[in-house]
């Protein structure tokens, strides 16, 4: 199968939703998804055990709390948040953030309850060759 070499237009993808806190697929490689999000007001405390998770802000500014200090994260600067460590994102207003995790990643952790997203949605066709 020939790959689908595109371009993604991230403005445009964004353009697609309106959801808070629902992060949509926009890109798969290797194992990882490229994965957009909007975030307004907070999330809950949780940790990812076996996965690292990349925030970047490409809008607005994101304070991630952590047990014994917050990081603000503003726009077109990341965090990596490690495997295990939890975290608690906070955004004042809306927020649009690029996240990149590995596809197994929940958006709420170990924890299940109705903020949970077993299924993501994929928001742009296949653009990548695997």
């Amino acid at each position: 199968m020939k790959p689908h070499l595109e371009k993604v237009n991230l403005a445009e993808a964004l353009s697609h939703f309106s959801t808070h806190w629902e992060p949509k697929i926009v890109g798969e490689l290797n194992g990882q998804q490229v994965r957009l999000a909007k975030l307004k007001g907070s999330f809950m405390w949780h940790a990812h055990e076996e996965e690292d998770e990349l925030f970047l802000v490409l809008k607005g500014s994101l304070d991630l709390e952590f047990r014994d200090h917050t990081v603000t994260v503003n726009e077109g600067e990341f965090i990596i948040v490690p495997r295990g460590v939890e975290h608690f994102p906070v955004a004042k207003e809306e927020v649009h953030v690029l996240l990149f995790e590995p596809a197994s990643t929940v958006n709420t952790g170990s924890i299940r309850n109705e903020r949970t997203i077993e299924q993501l949605e994929k928001i742009i066709d296949d653009r990548s060759g695997g």
